[in-house]
């Protein structure tokens, strides 16, 4: 299947509901794969070859779901770059990438001209914008206005459809090549295991859209023929607000946007009687958070959806009906749930030994949704791709019922004096802290234990609490290795990646300064 066809069956099969809706803008099915066919026709036109890679830099929005549609339609390769990454971040992908076309809005137009000046390879830049088309430029709507539709670019279903950049954090972003029978077949697992078809409820893009985490679980949700309802970029409010307003149905949050909201005073004033599931995923979610969040919103439904970038994303969906407390179901709620449909997943050893139900390794997932590898990074690959399995650099177990439950990332263990310490464990365990809102764990250098535990602490607004309360409350959930041997306060956000996830490459950084090697 190739990505578009989920959004020609809709404009086929429910022309006239209401495809898109942005603002007081709204599109019904048909007009969306009008306007797709016409932005692809305008591309082609423009001489821009199959297989051409075309970026994109901006925020959520209506136009942003018809590139992602339009660029597979006229047979090129997306390329999402990531709206938190710095200039020379982005500018790094451009030119690795070798795209030749990037679509900017407004709010990225100064990057986008610095990009340019940068990237001798983009020949064309496609406004996306409200304002008046800067010199140079192709205005996007006008492209629509002077383009017939084209009939799809036809290829192969193991084409290249779109490289994801990922990482950041660590040394240079890797490019995740996907064709697009890996994003299909993670998107259909989605839509089998939640159930989410149903083409009257409406889907809320709050998570950035360059980002896998919403491109899986949306392309599920066209693929059920839901209308997608956009808002440029999440902030707790208005997200609450845009649900009580459009009536949304279901929406993906990363667990710091569902911190975020739980910090926020209209939560409790919110009508959420029709929000029917809410999606999490893309970054651990702390346990406490996670119950706080149930209690806050008992009439919804939780699913977590686990995954990475090279699995398209989907390796495991922890669904709804596992997010109790009680009953016959209990005691799944701090796994990731079991493998997709799709999805084979073992545990192994450091030497690729396959481990034994409930020893921890790290986890190795296979399935058709595997990527096709990292773009230009043939070395990467390799050490990531062992013999069709991807190694996903996170630490795990299987129970015997097939669920995996996530310990940490391989790189994060603290090893203290000779045990391993897993700084999620650690996080779980501050996060049923009446006063914290949100913790890191990393490792510090010690001289008596090679490296000792360290946590970094964000209380509640309105809040105090101390070190002495911290340790007393850690002492009755984890053992006594595990609890911080010194704990920091601050009151700044945590640096954060696009895709909402913690920097703690950054936040160690400071501690291991003067140190020969960044572990012990």
């Amino acid at each position: 299947m190739y990505y578009y066809q989920a959004l020609q069956r809709n404009a086929t099969r429910l022309g006239n509901t209401i495809g898109t809706s942005f603002g007081d803008q709204e599109h019904t099915w048909k007009e969306v794969e009008n306007r797709v066919a016409r932005l692809a026709s305008a591309l082609v036109k423009l001489g821009i070859n199959k297989q051409a890679h075309v970026a994109i830099l901006a925020m959520n929005s209506d136009k942003y779901f018809e590139y992602y549609n339009a660029i597979p339609w006229a047979g090129s390769v997306v390329v999402p770059l990531n709206i938190r990454w710095s200039l020379q971040e982005n500018i790094y992908s451009l030119k690795d990438s070798q795209s030749s076309v990037l679509f900017v809005d407004d709010t990225f137009l100064p990057m986008a001209k610095a990009l340019i000046a940068s990237c001798d390879k983009i020949k064309f830049v496609i406004y996306m914008g409200d304002k008046e088309t800067p010199e140079g430029m192709f205005n996007y709507e006008q492209l629509l206005k002077d383009s017939t539709p084209m009939t799809p670019s036809k290829g192969s279903y193991d084409d290249l459809a779109g490289i994801f950049y990922t990482g950041g954090t660590t040394g240079f972003p890797k490019g995740v090549m996907l064709s697009h029978a890996n994003l299909w077949t993670s998107a259909i697992s989605v839509v089998a295991e939640m159930g989410l078809n149903k083409p009257d409820d409406r889907y809320l893009h709050a998570a950035p859209m360059f980002h896998l985490a919403d491109v899986g679980v949306s392309y599920a949700m066209v693929m059920g023929g839901m209308t997608q309802v956009f808002i440029p970029f999440f902030e707790p409010t208005s997200v609450i607000a845009i649900i009580e307003k459009k009536k949304i149905n279901h929406t993906l949050l990363v667990p710091t946007m569902i911190t975020m909201m739980l910090a926020t005073p209209a939560i409790n004033e919110a009508n959420f009687s029709s929000l029917k599931s809410l999606v999490y995923g893309a970054s651990p979610m702390p346990h406490g958070t996670l119950i706080a969040a149930m209690e806050k919103m008992p009439t919804v439904g939780f699913m977590q959806a686990y995954g990475q970038s090279e699995m398209s994303p989907l390796i495991s969906i922890l669904t709804a009906d596992y997010h109790v407390l009680e009953g016959p179901k209990a005691g799944k709620l701090r796994s990731a749930g079991r493998p997709g449909y799709c999805v084979n997943v073992e545990i192994r050893d450091a030497v690729g030994n396959t481990l034994p139900t409930g020893e921890v390794g790290e986890i190795a997932v296979l399935g058709p949704n595997s990527m096709m590898g990292y773009w230009n990074d043939h070395e990467q690959t390799a050490k990531t791709v062992i013999d069709g399995w991807i190694m996903t650099g996170d630490a795990g177990y299987v129970d015997e019922d097939g669920f995996i439950f996530l310990v940490d990332r391989v790189k994060d263990m603290i090893v203290t004096g000779g045990e391993n310490v897993f700084s999620a464990e650690v996080e779980n365990a501050l996060s049923h802290h009446a006063a914290i809102q949100e913790s890191v764990v990393i490792a510090i250098p010690s001289e008596q234990w090679g490296e000792a535990v360290h946590a970094i602490i964000r209380v509640n607004e309105n809040q105090t609490t101390t070190k002495e309360s911290v340790i007393d409350h850690c002492r009755e959930h984890i053992a006594g290795y595990k609890i911080p041997h010194s704990i920091e306060f601050r009151t700044e956000p945590f640096p954060m990646t696009g895709a909402g996830k913690i920097r703690k490459v950054e936040l160690r950084a400071p501690y291991w300064e003067n140190q020969q090697r960044a572990i012990s």
